[in-house]
């Protein structure tokens, strides 16, 4: 879900992950807040988030996993190389999510 650059990413969780199910919920600092933890705590669900300094009681997550979210933010960092994905400089959501699909071509044919 493309969300507004001015909105914050957790507005998006809710309808995101709504009926579906996972084990393990892999995201970074913006994620960390206490509903998202309390939903995925009501589910059973894993919880791999890259924690505020701010957070009183710091989560427990499984390191191998928070390895596996690094391997993702490089990607992400990759993807950012490029121009037209970093300054999100398409019309429309299609236009940007065909622009992610070439780039991401590109980057995996290195």
């Amino acid at each position: 879900m493309l969300l507004p650059g001015q909105r914050y990413n957790t507005v998006g969780v809710a309808p995101l992950i709504e009926d579906v199910e996972f084990g393990t919920l892999i995201a970074d600092k913006a994620y960390d807040s206490n509903w998202i933890i309390a939903e995925l705590n009501e589910r059973g669900a894993g919880i791999v988030i890259s924690q505020r300094p701010q957070r009183r009681s710091p989560l427990q997550i499984d390191a191998e996993i928070y390895k596996w979210r690094h391997l993702i933010e490089n990607f992400f960092c990759k993807l950012k190389e490029f121009k037209r994905i970093a300054m999100r400089s398409e019309k429309i959501d299609t236009s940007f999510e065909s622009m992610i699909y070439l780039c991401s071509a590109v980057i995996n044919s290195r």
